[in-house]
């Protein structure tokens, strides 16, 4: 049968055919596709032809082309994108949980608009990009929230995680299935960490002892390198102690002294300077400052309450000038949604952990 006939004939069955002919018609067209090598072209052409069979025939019909197409590699995206958007979910479910088939525009769409039904089959595709899951956290119920956290396909953006954070509260199921996740950045974990129980915190060490060794160590140790150039033992780190502990005692070290420091990359006075405003051992706050993703300085800065300028000060020292607009965007982002307590919260975790009274 050519196309120009086979289109004529499913014409016809649509405008005046019976149902039972739809649907006979549909499952012909659709065992064409699966079994045919065709052009993308001609894929398009298949998907036109189902589309239009698919929207004259009940919904039961619609869920078993789903199915059958769920898993198809070269279905038709015009039709997936339709059977995804279906407001009847044992249509929508095939296809949003399977098929590869799916354009990123039509999938985000379904992700903001639909039901909660909608979000859970997508919650367990077995790949999803930051833009979706930072949809399904936003507009999805628990079930949802905790679906999408168990996928070890799913990616997470930075605000994503400090969404997914806040979401934990109060919800211990969310709170492990968070915790047992390899990529959680360290200042995230942290903030779970300093939000659990004590028994909460057990659990987690359990289930993820990799990220439980990420807390209780803060940040990495300063190689030897570092604390050649840097460290206690230094003449200059003897007169930084010397110097700021004098201001501290004066009460002159204020955030504008510290400003002053980082100005003037005066790195020991700028350690010790933290280590006196946040009541912190001098190597714990060498070490925020030597935190590789700068997620440290942050925690030690709002300890501090110091301002976002003098933050952002310290995370350029940190990275020697080189951040981009992007990434400090996001620093300042997450450095308004980290509260005070919460900050101080993760310092008292550290001082426990340097065995000093908290």
């Amino acid at each position: 049968m050519t196309e120009l006939n086979l289109i004529k004939e499913l014409e016809l069955a649509v405008s005046s055919g019976t149902a039972e002919r739809r649907r006979a018609a549909l499952a012909y067209t659709t065992d064409l596709l699966v079994a045919g090598r065709y052009k993308d072209d001609e894929v398009w052409m298949f998907g036109e032809i189902i589309g239009l069979l698919a929207s004259e025939i009940e919904s039961s019909a619609r869920a078993q082309l789903s199915q059958r197409l769920a898993h198809f590699s070269r279905a038709p995206t015009n039709i997936v994108d339709r059977l995804a958007s279906d407001d009847t979910i044992d249509v929508a479910r095939p296809v949003l949980q399977h098929s590869d088939r799916i354009s990123p525009e039509a999938l985000l769409r379904v992700a903001r608009t639909n039901s909660q039904d909608h979000l859970l089959a997508i919650s367990q595709r077995k790949s999803l990009n930051e833009d979706v899951t930072d949809v399904l956290l936003a507009r999805g119920n628990q079930e949802v929230a905790r679906t999408v956290v168990r996928n070890t396909g799913a990616r997470f953006s930075e605000s994503g995680f400090w969404k997914l954070v806040q979401r934990c509260e109060n919800d211990v199921v969310l709170t492990l299935e968070f915790g047992a996740r390899k990529d959680i950045p360290r200042l995230q974990f942290q903030k779970l960490i300093a939000r659990a129980s004590d028994e909460v915190k057990t659990r987690l060490a359990a289930i993820n002892p990799v990220a439980a060794d990420t807390v209780c160590d803060v940040v990495a140790n300063v190689t030897g390198a570092m604390q050649a150039k840097f460290g206690p033992a230094t003449r200059n780190y003897f007169a930084a102690k010397r110097q700021v502990g004098e201001m501290h005692c004066r009460g002159q070290l204020t955030e504008e002294a510290l400003c002053e420091f980082v100005r003037a990359r005066k790195f020991e006075e700028v350690v010790v300077a933290l280590s006196l405003l946040c009541d912190l051992p001098v190597n714990v706050a060498e070490r925020a400052l030597h935190d590789d993703q700068g997620e440290m300085i942050l925690v030690v800065a709002k300890a501090a309450k110091l301002s976002w300028t003098a933050a952002r000060a310290l995370l350029l020292l940190h990275a020697g000038g080189r951040v981009s607009v992007h990434d400090l965007e996001s620093a300042q982002e997450n450095y308004a949604i980290l509260k005070v307590a919460t900050a101080r919260q993760v310092i008292s975790f550290y001082r426990k952990r340097e065995g000093l009274p908290t």
